[in-house]
């Protein structure tokens, strides 16, 4: 990626490496690319998550947007997928979120969607770092009369809300359902939306301070919502991150339901109601080997692309699927939005299991959820890749493939940021697979230190 760009947007520690110097680049800058080429005053609406760095930097990043004479509307506090839904809403000519989504609360980050609610192309990210290295100063400056303003949009919430209460076609009478807000940007959003379906709701960290935003809570802490599912005995729970972009679940027995598992469950009830596009699913290289095998048994293509959800995207969007996502809980309903939306993935769970009158736990029957051991391997940051070439570690991978073929994989990645190589193994002996994994990252770090 690019000096400023990461694989979702500029992320860093709030006010030292994402200051508010930067975010006005980033606002004047990104602004120019997404809008020179409408020929209208243009308009760019803002949202962010719950963060205290939240008001620095919008103030600073709507004043970059200004300075080159579009309009920014402040949405307030709503989640990343629904600016990417309110950008089309509203005709605006770019959304921006302020989030650093699953990240604790110093950290905070910047990203952009274009006019139609998709997240840039890498050449676009580009495009704006060129121009803040090298051409910044040269962006025109209008004066008087044509300086963009500021205004702020009061319907936002309603409207998303509104937007994800459509996604479904019946209620939620009868459901209890317990959620985690993780003091983050579905606070409101999210018992809205299922208070207006008629769900009896039980909601737990939903009350942000700035501070405690994926404080021990939410979709990467989800130990608390399990517990809670089963002492208010509701027959799901739902855990939601600080952006509202992922959402994994908790069956009626206080276990964990992730997102290969709740693809799965939505994948296969769209195949058998002829709505499934392709009878495929979009996944990535680390979604388990219990999706590949239910699809197999299932007569569903499951498709794996590399790590993160804008590669899934760009192959849905490439092949015309309509259902991809990742393990983390981040699903693409392509038929609803542009993006991984925790609330809207979360309906649709919920429908499944209203229409079958079927409990989570039976739902989740559908694919075995086979045991993964991921084990991390230090290396040297210049040679993390020469896994690849070496022949001693080539020839252990080759044996470990052979011993699980049919039964599990070998799956050795490199970290992108990190001089560090990821061995996952999996199979149905977590025991064996823990040996297995520990004794190649041994051997990997010892050639490759």
């Amino acid at each position: 990626m690019g000096k400023f760009f990461g694989t979702d947007g500029v992320r860093g520690v709030a006010n030292k490496e994402l200051t508010p110097e930067l975010a006005f680049r980033l606002g004047r800058a990104g602004a120019y690319v997404l809008t020179k080429e409408r020929k209208h005053n243009a308009k760019i609406i803002v949202g962010m998550d719950t963060r205290i760095s939240g008001d620095m930097l919008e103030a600073a990043l709507i004043a970059g947007i200004c300075s080159v004479g579009a309009e920014a509307v402040s949405l307030g506090i709503i989640p990343t997928p629904a600016v990417a839904h309110l950008v089309r809403k509203y005709n605006a000519d770019a959304g921006i979120v302020i989030s650093a989504s699953h990240n604790p609360v110093k950290d905070n980050g910047i990203k952009f969607f274009n006019y139609k609610g998709f997240k840039l192309r890498d050449e676009l990210e580009f495009e704006i770092e060129d121009i803040m290295e090298n051409s910044f100063d040269s962006l025109p400056r209008p004066i008087g009369a044509e300086v963009g303003v500021r205004s702020v949009c009061e319907t936002a919430v309603d409207d998303y809300v509104s937007f994800l209460t459509s996604v479904t076609d019946v209620k939620f009478d009868g459901i209890k359902i317990a959620i985690d807000c993780a003091e983050g940007a579905t606070y409101q959003t999210a018992p809205l939306a299922l208070s207006s379906l008629d769900a009896q709701l039980f909601a737990i960290h939903n009350e942000p301070d700035g501070t405690n935003i994926n404080d021990k809570c939410g979709s990467t802490h989800i130990e608390e919502l399990c517990g809670y599912v089963k002492e208010v005995g509701a027959d799901i729970g739902l855990a939601f991150d600080g952006d509202g972009d992922r959402c994994l679940a908790v069956d009626e027995n206080g276990e964990i339901v992730d997102g290969d598992q709740i693809m799965a469950i939505c994948g296969n009830y769209l195949k058998e109601q002829g709505k499934l596009k392709n009878d495929r699913i979009v996944a990535t290289v680390m979604s388990n080997l219990g999706l590949m095998l239910m699809g197999k048994e299932k007569g569903i293509e499951i498709v794996k692309t590399n790590v993160g959800d804008r590669y899934v995207l760009e192959r849905m969007l490439e092949d015309g699927d309509t259902l991809g996502g990742e393990q983390s809980g981040h699903i693409i309903f392509l038929d609803h939005n542009t993006t991984g939306d925790g609330i809207c993935t979360a309906i649709q769970l919920i429908t499944v299991m209203k229409k079958t009158g079927k409990k989570l736990s039976e739902l989740k029957k559908i694919m075995e959820v086979l045991p993964q051991v991921l084990v991390n391997a230090k290396v040297a940051r210049e040679k993390k890749n020469d896994y690849l070439s070496n022949d001693k570690i080539k020839s252990e991978i080759e044996k470990l493939e052979a011993k699980f073929a049919g039964e599990g994989r070998v799956l050795i990645r490199p970290s992108g940021t990190e001089p560090i190589v990821r061995v996952m193994i999996e199979g149905r002996d977590k025991a064996e697979l823990e040996k297995d994994a520990k004794a190649l990252a041994s051997l990997i770090e010892e050639l490759l230190a």
